[in-house]
């Protein structure tokens, strides 16, 4: 499942959560909440996982734990805030960074409208799909 793909399930089971308990709560509830349903979409999901860096030759495990990462290509950090500040898209341009990773999904469970709370982060350039080639009529 491409980054893409896998971002429209993470963003459906975000809205279905948002519907269902609203805006506010804690930030943690969301995240156990979200992952369960993720999990029942048949995607791999891991909570707080520990990520390494290697910084002048030396490797640091558990340098940052994001909040989720689905298939092992996506990650959600998740808010519940009034307001999300530019620092937080950049905390989650910085773990896709370190990571390798291409997707991020920034949401903020503490809007009114879920829609007002998403950032989608890309670092660098995300495969495009594969689309079938299609056999154009030769000129006349």
């Amino acid at each position: 499942m491409s980054e893409n793909e896998i971002s429209k399930q993470i963003l459906d089971a975000a809205f279905l959560l948002h519907s269902k308990l609203g805006p506010r709560l804690f930030e943690s509830v969301y995240e156990v909440l979200l992952a369960y349903e993720l999990r029942k979409k048949g995607l791999t999901v891991e909570r707080q996982k520990p990520m390494s860096i290697v910084y002048d030759g030396i490797r640091f495990d558990e340098a940052f734990r994001p909040d989720l990462v689905v298939d092992g290509k996506v990650i959600v950090e998740l808010k519940s805030l009034e307001a999300l500040s530019a620092v937080h898209a950049k905390q989650l341009l910085t773990q896709l960074r370190l990571s390798g990773l291409k997707l991020g999904l920034l949401i903020n469970f503490g809007q009114a409208h879920l829609k007002n709370g998403i950032k989608r982060i890309i670092n660098g350039q995300l495969q495009e799909e594969q689309l079938p080639s299609i056999a154009l009529p030769s000129p006349l």
